[in-house]
């Protein structure tokens, strides 16, 4: 057991770290954990996710804005039961509760993707489109509120690029089963698959948590409900400048990547003819994505975090988004928007991802848990909404798409700069605080 805090001596010694990446013995059960639950949540996400995209353009891709809005509703319709069960119970039953609540609706979708005939699949597949747009941010978002309470922000610096880098290995591993299983099992035989991943991930989410102990002084308290009011969330968020700008970050991202998904999913729909094409097809693109993402992960994202800190890393995806837009706005290609796309996401789940996580290291846990949630849910939603319509208003107008991407380039020169401001005012806050939270991992 150790202070979450570094000690003095122990930075200066090399014997208290292992030899891979800085991490430290005592450490190293608490990251394995986390990798592990996190690869099962990536991987179980990433064998639905060509599903649900060709679900999606089945349904037509005309219709994938009324999809989007769809889910923004469902986001909101859920925030505040997600708020009132993270306020009444501890962590070592909330995070399997809403881990199981998905997985009983993965069980639904594969018996009715077994026995309902083709025909009649369509709606369906729109409500499962939805549905695991509302899943994935759901776990995802809990699996980051568990890390960023149980690791200090030193910690984070030196150990969400490692953790992060589990998440691209789950999706790589997702991908490719997606991939080469997408024409031997039906859709059904996927979703159990996933159904039995995301199983694996609640065991090690509850591992997580008992080898994970902290401080007698604050056992007890980590111990007991959050508390508050369930609007307690929503209220942070307006009442701290600092969030309202975590906001528009997601917001800016989730916008200038609704953008892309709806050119990318036009050029698909008409490339492509069957639907084991398109499923392969976006199968291939997750496992490029994520191999790029692995080896920025374990070569570059630590090390740029802790020697450059939390602006530079916050503005790499806002500065390549400008770069790309300007390049599809010249060169609207389908090679360009393939590229663009591929090294967009990357760049996300590599950098953007884990720097965002570090900024919650700062805050208190209510709002780890109820104002994060709030922000990776609806906020990040309600930025597909924009784009989406703005992609319907663009094509009722008769503008081409590349008046969008047009129009992307000054969207990507305001989230550069809140990139910087969100940067900066996190090593504030974390050089303001007097008395760090004190915890051990055994």
């Amino acid at each position: 057991m150790f202070p979450s805090a570094v000690a003095p001596n122990a930075a200066k010694n090399p014997a208290q770290k292992t030899r891979f990446a800085g991490v430290r013995p005592e450490e190293v059960r608490a990251l394995l954990w986390s990798v592990l639950y996190i690869f099962c949540l990536l991987c179980c996400y990433y064998v639905l996710r060509p599903v649900r995209d060709t679900l999606g353009i089945d349904g037509g891709v005309r219709n994938l804005q009324w999809l989007f809005s769809a889910t923004l509703v469902a986001m909101l319709c859920l925030n505040l039961p997600f708020a009132a069960l993270s306020r009444n119970l501890p962590r070592q039953r909330f995070i399997p509760l809403v881990y199981r609540f998905f997985l009983l609706h993965l069980l639904i979708f594969a018996a009715l993707m077994y026995w309902l005939p083709a025909s009649q699949r369509v709606w369906v597949g729109r409500i499962f489109f939805v549905w695991v747009s509302v899943f994935n941010l759901y776990v995802v978002s809990v699996f980051w509120s568990l890390v960023s309470d149980l690791f200090s922000r030193e910690r984070a610096t030196r150990l969400f690029g490692l953790i992060a880098a589990g998440a691209t290995l789950g999706a790589i591993g997702g991908s490719a089963l997606a991939t080469l299983l997408a024409h031997h099992l039906s859709t059904s035989g996927l979703l159990l698959i996933a159904a039995v991943l995301l199983e694996v991930a609640v065991f090690c989410a509850g591992r997580l948590c008992r080898i994970t102990h902290l401080a007698q002084q604050e056992a007890q308290e980590v111990q007991r409900p959050l508390g508050g009011s369930i609007w307690s969330g929503i209220l942070a968020i307006f009442r701290s400048t600092y969030l309202l700008n975590i906001c528009l970050y997601m917001l800016l991202y989730s916008i200038t990547s609704t953008l892309l998904y709806f050119r990318q999913a036009e050029l698909v729909q008409q490339w492509f003819q069957l639907d084991s094409q398109r499923t392969t097809f976006f199968a291939a693109t997750d496992l490029v994505v994520n191999l790029l993402t692995l080896f920025s992960q374990i070569f570059l994202t630590s090390r740029l975090l802790q020697r450059y800190g939390t602006p530079l890393v916050l503005g790499l995806l806002p500065l390549f988004s400008l770069l790309g837009f300007l390049s599809l706005s010249l060169w609207p290609v389908m090679a360009s928007v393939i590229a663009f796309s591929v090294l967009r996401r990357a760049g996300n789940f590599a950098f953007a991802r884990p720097a965002r996580e570090v900024l919650f290291t700062v805050l208190g846990r209510e709002d780890k848990y109820k104002a994060k949630n709030v922000i990776d849910t609806a906020v990040y939603r309600a930025g597909d909404q924009v784009g989406a319509w703005s992609w319907t208003l663009s094509g009722s107008l008769g503008l081409p798409a590349a008046t969008l991407m047009w129009l992307a380039l000054p969207v990507s020169l305001v989230w550069l700069a809140n990139s910087q401001w969100l940067g900066r005012r996190q090593q504030r806050l974390e050089a303001n605080t007097i008395h760090p939270k004190t915890r051990e991992i055994a």
